[in-house]
């Protein structure tokens, strides 16, 4: 009988319809491939050169106002403008453009420049959660905005190119593609079985407990049984909530500590400067009810045995699928006996 924790096999993600390989006994090759370079962790409260610290100035001479809470502006390099008429070209079905309106922003948490998710109180975090719904709502009332992604980059190696406690919003006219994907899954769920994938998801994790990583009243944070990055997490709510716009007051706190002490979790486990990119896929905002729909943020660490070592997706993952030598209730289990306490 194969031991799933050690024999090669394939797991299959029902949110996107795609497998990723799994080969657990490759964990026991010496590692000699690249090594990283760990980032200076001690940052400044105020840095005079941060184009997003209160006060300083960004490309284009705009200067940030004396922000004491959270801060959004449009993205000064924005990847869309709303004003961008629509436009299609096609030939013969294989040359295919299409414009795309939209808006981006940054929101800045804090005013402190020092700061990461893990190290704000909970009170600014929650101050987080409330901009991103409002920014939500704000966004996708707009008539030719049908997607808001808020996503999070940390980590030079991530892109990320300012260490200030920031995240972005772009907002599509049309569906990205991995939305788009999840919701072609989902609804087709919804469609044969009569009920939500992710609630029965949740339902399944919660069960067996083996890749829940901390959970409170409201969210559960998991590594899903599918997960391709080594320590790839999915943050849940544990009712049925299609968007960020339907947490209650207490979900909304629920969701700030929830991602403070997964977040936490990896400081304990990489270090202060570990990166990530995190984001959310929720509702469109297109005007229709979307019940099919389950709120969810995506964490995706890239690194693989330590904070030196990145996962990198080459060859065999570029060409065919993804492969993880890390099961998923490996990984499961080291961030849940990791620390939840700040400086261990």
């Amino acid at each position: 009988m194969l031991k799933w924790s050690r024999g090669p096999h394939r797991r299959y993600n029902p949110l996107n319809g795609e497998w990723v390989l799994v080969s657990p006994h490759r964990n026991q090759r010496p590692w000699q491939g690249q090594v990283e370079h760990v980032a200076r962790t001690d940052q400044p409260l105020y840095d005079p050169e941060c184009y997003l610290c209160p006060g300083n100035a960004r490309a284009g001479h705009a200067r940030n106002p004396s922000y004491t809470s959270t801060f959004v502006f449009d993205n000064d390099f924005a990847a869309m403008q709303l004003d961008t008429p629509v436009v299609r070209f096609e030939k013969q079905g294989l040359l295919v453009a299409e414009t795309e309106p939209g808006s981006c922003r940054v929101i800045c948490f804090s005013p402190r420049h020092d700061l990461t998710v893990s190290q704000m109180d909970l009170v600014a975090l929650r101050e987080v959660v409330n901009t991103w719904v409002s920014q939500y709502q704000e966004l996708g009332a707009h008539p030719a905005i049908n997607y808001v992604e808020i996503f999070e980059n940390r980590g030079a190696m991530m892109g990320c190119s300012n260490r200030h406690p920031h995240c972005q919003l772009w907002a599509n006219r049309t569906l990205p593609n991995e939305p788009l994907k999840e919701q072609q899954s989902q609804a087709a769920y919804q469609g044969s079985k009569r009920a939500c994938l992710l609630c029965d998801y949740v339902t399944l994790e919660c069960a067996s407990a083996e890749r829940i990583v901390c959970r409170n009243a409201s969210f559960v944070a998991l590594v899903p049984f599918w997960a391709v990055w080594p320590f790839e997490t999915l943050v849940l709510p544990t009712r049925h909530v299609t968007a960020l716009d339907e947490l209650t007051g207490v979900a909304r706190d629920d969701l700030a500590e929830i991602l403070k002490r997964l977040t936490t979790r990896y400081d304990n486990l990489f270090g202060v400067s570990f990166p990530y990119t995190m984001g959310f896929h929720q509702r469109p905002t297109d005007g229709q009810a979307h019940p099919e729909w389950h709120l969810h943020a995506h964490f995706y660490p890239p690194l693989l045995r330590s904070a030196t070592v990145r996962k990198f997706m080459v060859g065999y993952e570029m060409l065919a699928m993804p492969q993880r030598d890390t099961t998923p209730e490996q990984a499961a289990a080291r961030l849940r006996e990791t620390p939840e306490s700040q400086g261990i």
